[in-house]
This record gives C-alpha cells, structure tokens and sequence, in this order.
C-alpha cells in the first residue's frame, strides 16, 4: 500500500493534521451512529473468484475528524466528486490532483454534503445535512430549498429515469424534479416511510426507494412496498429496540436503531442503500440485518455468517465485471456469486465504517470512509 500524504485534499475548513495510523478513534456521535466491533477477518474461500482480487494502493485522507459520505464519478469531467461533513472536492481521476474544493464560501449550502448525483445534462447536485440541494455547474450554483418544492432541507440521494428526471431522497419523503421544467414534485404518503436513503432505477424505468421502514416501488402508476415481514433483512439474535435520537437534537426518526450501550442496535426495515443490476435485481443493504436480495418474487439475505463483513450495509456497487462490493460497518465485502472477500483496516483501509464506493472508469474502486478515501486496484 502507497500512503500519500496528500495535504491537497485537506479542506480549508478541516482540521489540518494527517492520520498517521489506520487505528480507529471514536465516531462523531452527531453523524450516523457507528458500531464497536472489531473488523471482522477475511472470510475464507472455498472456490477462488475468476477475477483478480484487487488491494488498497492509495489512499487520500482529508482529516481525522472528517467523514466522507459520497463519491460520484463524472466521466465527461474524467473526474470523481467526494463529498465530505466539511465540504466536496473534485478529484481528477489521471493523477488525483485536486481541480476543485467547495465549500459555503463557494456556493454550496452547507459544507456536510451526503450526497452526490450528476444528472444527463452534467449538473452536478449536492445533498445536504439541513442546508437543502446546491446545483453546480461551469461555475454557476442554484441552490433549492423547500420554498422551491424541495421536500426537505436534509438530502440523502440522488437517482435519474431514462427521460432525466432526478429523484431526490430526503427526511421527508421524495422529489422527482422535470427535466423540461425545473418543477419540483413531493412524494410522501405514498412511501412507507418518509425518511428515504437511496433510490435506484431498473431497466423499466419504474422507482425503487429505500427508507427507514422498508422498501417501496413506484411504476409511473401506483405504488408497492416490502418490510421485514416479506422477507426484507435477515433476523438478528441480538435485536434491540429502535431508538428516536438522531444525535442532532433537532428531529427524531420513526425507526433507526441507534447505539446501545456499545452494542449495535438491529432494524431490518431500516434500508441505507439500494442497487438495482442490469437484471433489475434489488440489493438492499440494512441496518443489522445484512444485505438482501429481491428477484422481484423472493428474498434472499446475506449476513456475517455467510461472509458478509458486517450487518449495517451504508453501501452498495457493482463493478464493470459484475462483482458486488458492500460497504458495512466493518469493511469492504467483494462477492461474485460464490467467494467473498473482505478489507479491513489491516488491509489498508483508513477506517471501517465504509459509506461509499464507486468505480471509476478504469476498474478501480474507490471507497470513503472517516478520514478519507481508500483506492483499490487489481
């Protein structure tokens, strides 16, 4: 593993100090919570994958206290956004310099991006913790609030149909904004739970939304939705009761399970990422209950005892081979339908709560965690 010091993506805002190990200290508690365990080690492999198993070759820390919550990659820009709680660099994906940092200084509405989504005209649209959507491009920032239809000013993920139309995920309920228009429309009570982290869109452009109470589907004409009691999310002997503190002081969610004690907490209901393969094949990933898989007729879990490296799942990909990468709450998982491998901080990770990835043009993986971005190879 190369460790580049690499003061340049270090944010003005940030603390301006390097991690000099990959040990783990504790977790902002005003961020989504994090679990105690200990990384979990590599599962064992009874088949070898036919692909090569890539490592951690680089890595690219922003500060020790810094977190990063999203990476999109913009191919017309051969660049990759990394959204982070003190801002969003724009990383150039030849030699990883940095073209561009923005924080409220620069347009954005508040620094604590969690998400990242560039649509089919190349805007770029950045989710915030309270501060609203800011939308850039060529230098040029709007910034939309519920005053301008926005359902709420906390933004969790961005999803495009095959028209452009943007789907937005917030704290309460979904926008879709017209690609024709700019018109900004609010879908609540049609969720079964209001509080959505990740949209996906499969090949007949029907929605996929994933919230702390389940799974719901949109087809252009009415409305479906999945629980744990359908099969979402694998059952969790260490099940605690959910809890209303979100940390912030400010709201209260339905149904996270937070920390308990140093344990962590199990809602199966409570979905933190979603992807849909070219097959439109759901993978969700949970809080507790692993990730699940949903043909559309049936639902398959996978957890710690299967090799999955940890049962909160904040991320999914596929990569270009079709191999699945999950970000969890200790380590990266690999899966390609048979073998799993996992990466922990012993294997060059800067920490193990791992938000989320994405895979840049040439087949590497980048993966952002606390302290930073983590990137692998073949």
């Amino acid at each position: 593993m190369v460790n580049f010091e690499m003061n340049r993506w270090m944010s003005s805002v940030a603390v301006a100090c390097l991690l000099v190990s990959c040990s783990e200290t504790t977790e902002d508690p005003a961020a989504i919570s994090e679990t105690t365990e200990e990384p979990t080690v590599i599962a064992t492999s009874v088949v070898q994958p036919a692909q090569p198993i890539r490592r951690v070759v680089e890595n690219f820390e922003v500060g020790e206290g810094v977190y990063v919550r999203s990476l999109a990659v913009d191919e017309e820009r051969n660049s990759i956004w990394v959204g982070t709680s003190v801002g969003v660099h724009e990383i150039d994906l030849v030699d990883r310099s940095v073209k561009n940092t923005f924080t409220r200084d620069h347009g954005l509405a508040n620094e604590y991006v969690f998400s990242v989504g560039v649509d089919h005209e190349g805007y770029k649209w950045f989710g915030t913790n309270a501060g609203g959507v800011s939308r850039y491009k060529e230098g040029d920032w709007k910034t939309f609030f519920p005053m301008h239809g926005l359902a709420d000013y906390w933004v969790y993920c961005f999803a495009s149909q095959q028209d452009g139309t943007l789907w937005i995920g917030t704290w309460a309920g979904a926008n879709s904004v017209d690609p024709n228009t700019g018109k900004f429309t609010t879908y609540v009570n049609q969720l079964i739970n209001e509080w959505v982290y990740g949209i996906a869109v499969d090949s007949q452009d029907r929605v996929w939304f994933g919230t702390e109470g389940g799974i719901s589907l949109y087809d252009g004409k009415g409305w479906r939705s999945w629980t744990h009691a359908d099969g979402l999310g694998a059952t969790n002997g260490q099940e605690l009761p959910p809890s209303t503190n979100t940390g912030l002081g400010t709201r209260s969610r339905h149904d996270l399970g937070m920390m308990r004690g140093g344990e962590a907490t199990y809602n199966p209901n409570y979905v933190f990422s979603v992807h849909m393969t070219d097959e439109d094949v759901l993978w969700a990933g949970t809080w507790g209950g692993g990730v699940s898989r949903f043909d559309g007729k049936t639902w398959k879990s996978f957890t710690r005892e299967d090799g999955l490296a940890g049962d909160i799942v904040y991320s999914i990909i596929q990569d270009s081979e079709g191999v699945f990468w999950f970000g969890t709450n200790s380590g990266i998982s690999r899966y390609d339908g048979k073998t799993w491998n996992n990466y922990g901080v012993h294997d060059g990770l800067i920490s193990r709560n791992v938000y989320t990835m994405a895979e840049a043009p040439d087949g590497d993986i980048w993966a952002g965690t606390r302290g930073g971005v983590v990137r692998l190879a073949r």
